[in-house]
């Protein structure tokens, strides 16, 4: 008789058991379900990335990325001895385009606006830029010093600042030009010790400027003036970026590849820095979308410090007292910089009334026409 009611109520344990794990299969089911309804669309793709990647956690994703890829690509340059910053960038976007190819495959790729919300010519000066500014930063890296690279750095600043006004006429209050200029002189000290370069490092530098500029200004804008995400504008503008960086491989890299020894460990610290390149690009672009250009440079700048102290702190490395000094001015530069951003979202979005629909769809709803200008703004 006791075995009977043992049996029996097992047997209900089991059946109540089974049924909890089927609602909770049937749970995942649906959630794996929605968030494919949502990549089918642009709209509900651009939503899930405002949702699940705001500007702390993109630009602490960027960070911690950029980090982690400047130790890799210097064991790239000076462990294994690969001198070839072209063939190394165009590695990298293989890689990207072959691990977005597999997401496309997996459905996990987000869809992309239609052809006429953003004209072909855009997404054509995009690719082109990209390859310029990161084809031209990898050749920098290669033939000057890193503080030399970070006083070509301190231009973008200006340079975004200046296009920005030409192009949308967007303005910088002047305490954030006061920000910007703490920040700049703060990094021109922290780095002014350490400027060896070489004349056509040098040239390279200054031609890296413009397009690293123009580069940040149209993945801000795209990503947060339409519905495009940060993976959807990759995918298609890394072709035309492996054709412009296929391009550039014979006029600026050495030659010699074919000679560099492809063995099982160069080849895998070569792929790991390809990788690390994906999560940069991805990680940058999410950052992009979220903040905006000048942020971002910012954000580059306050890394290079962050790196400066943390050898003199960490390692014992004595730069000097100049460049501490330098060092902790620009950090201050960044947070004062911060501080007036995050107050200005306060200020400018009210968090009950926060607009879900983006810009462009805002002013179609309201009436507005839109003809590729936009009205001046302030930041």
């Amino acid at each position: 008789m006791l075995n009977f009611f043992s049996r029996k109520y097992l047997r209900k344990f089991l059946k109540r058991k089974d049924s909890d794990a089927g609602q909770k299969g049937r749970a995942l089911e649906d959630l794996r379900a929605s968030l494919l309804n949502e990549f089918r669309s642009s709209e509900g793709a651009k939503r899930l990335q405002q949702r699940f990647c705001g500007p702390a956690t993109a630009l602490t994703f960027n960070f911690l990325v950029a980090v982690g890829i400047i130790f890799m690509n210097k064991m790239v340059f000076q462990t294994i001895k690969f001198k070839y910053p072209i063939l190394l960038t165009l590695i990298h976007y293989l890689v990207s385009w072959f691990l977005m190819a597999v997401l496309k495959v997996l459905s996990f790729l987000p869809a992309s606006p239609s052809s006429k919300s953003t004209p072909l010519s855009t997404l054509f000066s995009l690719g082109f830029v990209m390859s310029l500014s990161t084809g031209f930063a990898n050749v920098s890296l290669k033939y000057n010093s890193i503080g030399f690279y970070q006083m070509a750095k301190i231009a973008v600043t200006p340079s975004i600042v200046l296009a920005e006004f030409v192009l949308y006429r967007k303005k910088v209050s002047l305490q954030k030009v006061l920000a910007l200029v703490m920040v700049s002189i703060g990094v021109a000290v922290a780095t002014v010790t350490d400027l060896q370069f070489h004349f056509f490092g040098a040239c390279v530098a200054l031609a890296w400027i413009v397009p690293s500029a123009v580069n940040k200004i149209l993945w801000s804008r795209l990503q947060q003036q339409e519905n495009w995400t940060a993976l959807s504008l990759m995918w298609k503008t890394t072709p035309i970026t492996l054709v412009f960086l296929g391009a550039m491989l014979p006029s600026l890299d050495p030659p010699g590849v074919l000679l560099f020894d492809w063995n099982f460990r160069n080849t895998l610290v070569i792929f790991s820095s390809a990788v690390l390149g994906f999560l940069l690009q991805l990680s940058g672009a999410l950052a992009l979308g979220a903040t905006s250009a000048i942020s971002h440079v910012v954000l580059g700048q306050f890394k290079t410090c962050i790196l400066l102290l943390g050898n003199y702190y960490l390692f014992g490395s004595n730069p000097g007292k100049i460049s501490i000094f330098g060092a902790f001015t620009a950090i201050a530069g960044t947070t004062v910089y911060t501080y007036l951003n995050l107050k200005q979202q306060s200020n400018k979005v009210p968090p009950k009334q926060a607009p879900i629909l983006p810009k462009s769809k805002l002013s179609n709803e309201n009436g507005s026409t839109r003809d590729g200008h936009y009205g001046a703004e302030s930041v």
